[in-house]
């Protein structure tokens, strides 16, 4: 058996744990450069406010009903999602991090009975964490999923234990809501009448083969009880790595693009040490804002080959501003910029090049005290130059929670 545990309206609940006046009331979390909602409390969601809506499209609803509106903080959003999944690791050692808020746990073991161990689950985190937590378990993953959809409208635990609950949950699942049932496959399903998670178990599997690959079969078979997709403990590396981000007000300035795609460079280095691996490849791009109407929308990319694959801030963020002085244009308005970095293989399996010096030992060591640095006193302790200090390309968050659980400074006050 396998359980699905899923954090409630995470963003929000993260929130509260440090601001107990927040429940209760319609609290909403928002999107880079405080655009869009992106997380909503259960008062907020009666209200009528939608995910990914632009914020000021409901202004009014929120004055009206005096929500609370905070910029995310996802420095401390990824320090307590660090600290479930440690407390979700005290209940089985088999656990696979599917996303920030949500992961599967292999049950193989647990002798008692199932409905009290998912209760026990979700009381141990509200106690120690206060974070409340839907858990759905059954016979596969893409069942746990069925059922944690299930548990988060009822009593916050739902177990499908045998045929009868499987047949229910099944017949109770629209079909847009399955798991790995993306939008258009959906409309193709509805298209031939396919309604609900047991209308489509009852397909051919030619059929599913022909129109959906593999992976749909394997669906097909998760949903009737034998599993196909197992638990990853182990996260497979990335083959590609992004970091983008768009400005907190509208940029010309070539110095504070140079800053911005620097820094989102050294980003995407960090997360390739973090993996244990190099990049052969590094795109850059920037754009203007698609939806002015002062100026036309341009957007420019350009991908360089690296002599020699390489996880080296300096190396990566050179190439990088490379490619964004041949794309650059002055007069222009850039709203975003951003770096990818691809062709991604192992470090310890790194091609040479007869032309180019590279101490790939030199440059580790250099790393390793760079990173061990920045993780002990902050980030950005240690940076290249040429990442400047200037904040005026950072993200907009006016709106901004402390970090309760990663700054001295804004550790909480209890008064006694």
């Amino acid at each position: 058996m396998y359980a699905l545990v899923d954090c409630n309206n995470f963003y929000v609940s993260c929130e509260r744990i440090f601001n107990p006046s927040l429940e209760g009331v319609p609290v909403v979390v928002l999107s880079n450069n405080d655009g869009c909602i992106i997380s909503r409390s259960n008062e907020a969601k009666a209200l009528g406010l939608k995910m990914a809506e632009p914020v000021f499209k409901r202004k009014d609803i929120i004055e009206k009903h005096n929500v609370k509106v905070y910029s995310s903080n996802y420095a401390l959003y990824g320090d307590i999602s660090h600290r479930v999944m440690n407390t979700l690791r005290e209940f089985t050692p088999m656990i696979e991090i599917y996303s920030i808020d949500e992961a599967f746990l292999d049950l193989t073991g647990i002798n008692e009975n199932l409905k009290n161990y998912g209760e026990r689950i979700r009381a141990d985190l509200l106690k120690k964490l206060g974070m409340p937590i839907g858990v759905g378990i059954g016979a596969t993953k893409s069942l746990a999923k069925v059922a944690n959809r299930i548990a988060k409208k009822r009593d916050g635990v739902f177990v499908i234990e045998n045929e009868r609950d499987r047949d229910w949950a099944l017949r109770n699942t629209p079909i847009e809501d399955v798991w790995g049932i993306g939008r258009q496959y959906a409309v193709l399903l509805k298209r031939h009448n396919i309604n609900t998670a047991h209308d489509f178990t009852q397909i051919g599997t030619e059929w599913i083969r022909s129109n959906m690959t593999v992976m749909g079969h394997r669906l097909k078979e998760e949903m009737l009880g034998k599993p196909c997709i197992p638990i990853e403990t182990m996260m497979p590396a990335k083959k590609n790595i992004a970091t983008t981000r768009a400005f907190g007000k509208k940029l010309s300035d070539y110095n504070l693009l140079r800053e911005a795609v620097s820094s989102h460079a050294t980003a995407c280095a960090h997360k390739l040490r973090r993996q244990k691996s190099v990049a052969n490849f590094v795109t850059v791009f920037i754009h203007t804002d698609p939806f002015s109407d002062k100026q036309k929308y341009v957007s420019k990319s350009v991908t360089l080959t690296l002599p020699i694959a390489s996880n080296f801030d300096a190396i990566l963020a050179k190439a990088a501003l490379y490619g964004l002085k041949n794309i650059y244009q002055e007069g222009l308005l850039y709203k975003k910029a951003g770096v990818i970095v691809s062709g991604i293989s192992a470090q310890d399996a790194v091609q040479g090049n007869l032309f180019v010096s590279h101490d790939a030992d030199k440059l580790n060591a250099v790393s390793q005290v760079t990173d061990y640095l920045n993780a002990r006193y902050g980030r950005k302790t240690l940076s290249i130059a040429v990442m400047g200090s200037s904040k005026e390309w950072k993200l907009k968050q006016e709106k901004l929670s402390p970090g309760y659980t990663t700054r001295w400074d804004e550790i909480l006050n209890i008064q006694v």
